[in-house]
């Protein structure tokens, strides 16, 4: 057991929502994520006031993201996403490898834009 957990200090594993999430934007991860690591260009609180058709439109193109400094690996969000768009990084499938650099852009970007 302590070489599982040695092996989980050394190379932990972090979650990536993928493109499939684009257009969805279903805010069911960010609802159990215990260390709200889960954001994206829209507030969620934005996009939960907006009524069904509006909702739609305004999230054209938009998708989640999941802070990998902040996640802690716990797995709450997998089962929550409705379109499956959430993956362990080492599981995420070969089309969708281009969203792990994405996540993390998304969170660089966003870093650097605050004093």
């Amino acid at each position: 057991m302590a070489r599982n957990l040695l092996w989980l200090w050394v190379s932990p594993m972090t979650y990536v929502i993928t493109q499939k999430c684009a257009g969805t934007c279903d805010s069911a991860c960010v609802d159990v994520c215990p260390v709200d690591c889960i954001h994206g260009p829209v507030d969620v609180e934005q996009l939960r006031s907006l009524d069904a058709g509006a909702r739609k439109l305004a999230v054209v193109g938009v998708q989640l993201f999941i802070n990998p400094d902040d996640c802690i690996h716990c797995g709450a969000c997998l089962p929550e996403c409705p379109v499956d768009a959430i993956y362990a990084e080492e599981d995420v499938p070969a089309l969708l490898q281009p969203d792990i650099a994405a996540n993390a852009r998304f969170f660089a970007k966003r870093c650097s834009k605050q004093p």
